[in-house]
């Protein structure tokens, strides 16, 4: 796929055309899937379940992205929670879907301290090592060649820019975040390798953590390719600042960054204005991933609210993704996509 250009309006025009070229029927929700309107890849993230059972859930994200992320049947909980016992068969149907469709996956997560089998958090420091280079190994070959990006590491800092005290930590110490980027590296040198975290959308003392590391292990000769951006937002907080520059100041690194989780929750019940607002937060995070020539994705954490997993973290808060539950586009995702 081409490298992404920057300024959607002026793809307008070409991206008619070229509808019009191929012989594609219109979309039902604007005169082009978002997918169409940028050279950079916009996906979501998806579940199987809803991809086997729901006609329509599976026809709009179809029709409007063209990279999905597999929401948790990736994660090491999933796919090994008893030891020794592989459950690939969610993993499994998303890859062939998205090949189906003509579609990258972006891998979804190798190393996360949430989502974890108890057996694994059990283990011995030298047992931990062997066993965590074997998970990433045996999961990355599965789908070498099949898997356009992984989020190698997740989640690894505080607030205050320190790292979390994860188990990985504790019994590995800092060293084995520049491991298993080796480890990925050596299972898949063809994919491309990111650190991926939330609340690192503005420059703040997380953001500044994730730029020092990543400035590290590219001086150490570690294969990181590239950070992932979340943009788990909310509209009682302020857009974050200084959004642009800090995905401008990660790609002066030699990494691609990408928005690779977004979402803007809003308090319910929501009503003309926050939905205003949280269009407004949508087409910033867009606009600024289309004017960094670096910025080679836009996931959205999900694109109805049908599924979100919002209203469970934080209650009283929804109605955060581009599609409401009944697939109708929002003023959010019009805003991105007037055409």
């Amino acid at each position: 796929m081409l490298r992404r250009i920057p300024i959607k309006r002026a793809l307008m025009t070409a991206a008619i055309v070229a509808g019009i070229v191929v012989g594609q029927a219109p979309a039902a929700s604007a005169s082009v899937p978002l997918k169409a309107i940028t050279h950079k890849y916009v996906g979501s993230a998806v579940a199987a379940q809803y991809l086997a059972n729901e006609p329509d859930y599976r026809a709009v994200l179809t029709r409007e992205f063209d990279n999905v992320t597999p929401e948790n049947e990736m994660k090491w909980g999933t796919v090994e929670a008893v030891r020794g016992q592989y459950d690939w068969s969610g993993a499994d149907a998303i890859v062939r879907y998205a090949q189906a469709t003509h579609k990258t996956v972006r891998g979804h997560t190798l190393v996360w301290h949430s989502q974890l089998p108890d057996w694994v958090a059990a283990l011995p420091a030298d047992e931990l090592r062997r066993v965590l280079r074997d998970h990433i190994t045996t999961e990355v070959k599965r789908y070498k060649g099949k898997i356009r990006a992984w989020d190698v590491v997740n989640e690894i800092f505080n607030e205050d820019g320190t790292r979390r005290d994860t188990v990985f930590r504790q019994k590995l110490g800092d060293g084995f975040v520049a491991d298993v980027f080796r480890w990925a590296h050596a299972a898949d040198p063809a994919a491309t390798l990111y650190i991926n975290d939330y609340n690192i959308e503005g420059i703040n003392p997380k953001s500044d953590a994730v730029y020092d590391l990543v400035k590290t292990l590219r001086r150490q000769g570690v294969p990181i390719g590239g950070v992932g951006v979340q943009a788990h937002l909310s509209i009682q907080y302020g857009f974050p600042g200084q959004y642009r520059e800090n995905l401008a100041r990660l790609t002066k690194l030699g990494v691609d960054v990408a928005v690779t989780e977004a979402d803007v929750r809003i308090p319910t019940p929501a009503d003309a204005a926050k939905l205003d607002t949280q269009a407004s937060y949508f087409d910033q995070l867009w606009d600024g991933c289309q004017a960094v020539r670096r910025c080679v994705e836009f996931t959205t954490w999900g694109f109805t609210d049908r599924h979100s997993w919002v209203p469970d973290v934080f209650p009283g808060e929804g109605a955060a993704c581009l599609f409401d539950e009944n697939l109708q586009p929002k003023p959010a995702y019009l805003r991105i996509n007037p055409w």
